[in-house]
């Protein structure tokens, strides 16, 4: 399984911050031209500690630059980002001494749900989120915006093959769960506090064919009004916190 990289910008003062504070390497922030009030002092003190390069920049040129629409005045270029082998992530929860708990994306296109889903993670102790190369959002500024930062906290890998990475993680000794609305178990009513892989479906077609066969069990979120879907990160933060639930 190979390492891939992106290149990008963070964007947000938020994220700026959580960026400077995970000590990732920056290679240069711009900010834009004018008065500095509340955290943007913040940043550029802890920049200039980092000796990070800071660049002024007029508002209309940093607005050009920006790719998301909230860039708050601050805009941090880095290096490739690394995304990590599986088995680092079985590695990260060995040293932790916890059960593993793993989240597999199949096939989630919208950067906003990837960005929430990976800050619901971080928050639910997840150990690592394997994403697929092909049909997926992969990280980007968007991501890191909407994730509030949580991505420099997160491993996540990505993979060519969901279907052998599953076959993989099995030989491992991880159970794979799966979400379908046509199961009979209702989610609460399973046991998670084995190694544990939870695998969310696409926003539009949930899990593919394959994916949903290699899963040892299924289960299903109840749907009480007219609508027979919930969003993906929703569907993720109320499976996540259900197993944080039975495991403390």
């Amino acid at each position: 399984m190979e390492k891939e990289q992106y290149q990008d910008q963070v964007e947000g003062r938020n994220s700026v911050l959580e960026l400077l504070e995970s000590g990732r390497d920056i290679n240069k922030i711009y900010i834009a031209k004018g008065e500095k009030h509340g955290s943007i002092n913040k940043i550029i003190a802890v920049a200039k500690q980092r000796r990070i390069i800071l660049t002024e920049m007029e508002k209309t040129k940093l607005n050009q630059m920006a790719q998301t629409q909230n860039h708050q005045g601050v805009i941090a270029i880095v290096p490739p980002f690394n995304y990590c082998e599986v088995e680092d992530i079985l590695q990260v929860a060995k040293e932790k001494d916890g059960i593993p708990f793993i989240l597999i994306l199949d096939g989630i296109e919208d950067p906003h749900n990837l960005g929430s889903i990976i800050r619901t993670a971080e928050t639910a102790g997840v150990h690592g989120i394997i994403i697929p190369k092909r049909r997926a959002a992969s990280v980007n500024s968007t991501v890191n915006k909407v994730s509030a930062g949580a991505v420099e906290h997160m491993r996540i890998a990505r993979v060519n093959n969901l279907n052998e990475t599953i076959r993989f993680l099995k030989e491992e000794g991880i159970w794979i769960c799966g979400t379908d609305m046509h199961t009979d178990i209702t989610y609460t009513k399973q046991d998670y506090k084995m190694p544990l892989a939870l695998v969310i479906g696409s926003e539009g077609f949930g899990m593919s064919r394959l994916v949903k066969e290699n899963c040892d069990f299924l289960v299903k979120i109840p749907m009480k009004g007219k609508i027979t879907s919930l969003n993906a990160s929703v569907s993720a933060g109320i499976m996540m916190y259900e197993v944080v639930r039975q495991r403390n």
